[in-house]
């Protein structure tokens, strides 16, 4: 979680050498929304990975578990970044 803050808190800082100091904000909510929708994508291929890898019945259901696991962690990683904003 605090990975992905750096990330957004690194480009902020670079782009604030280029944009106006009043458009700061703006920025920041834009590429916090973009950090967040890419972490999404990554989500959403690692869960559709695990569901095509699944071959037999006893392998759905471990590809299930690991797909829930994804999708908790993650939530809780959006929960704590939008707390953090």
């Amino acid at each position: 979680m605090q990975n992905l803050k750096q990330i957004v808190d690194t480009a902020v800082i670079e782009l604030e050498k280029i944009v106006p100091n009043d458009q700061t904000a703006a920025v920041t909510k834009i590429i916090d929304s973009a950090v967040m929708k890419g972490m999404l994508e990554g989500q959403h291929r690692a869960v559709d990975t695990c569901n095509e890898c699944a071959d037999i019945e006893a392998e759905q259901d471990i590809a299930h578990k690991i797909a829930t696991a994804i999708r908790r962690k993650n939530d809780a990683l959006i929960a704590n970044l939008t707390s953090m904003r």
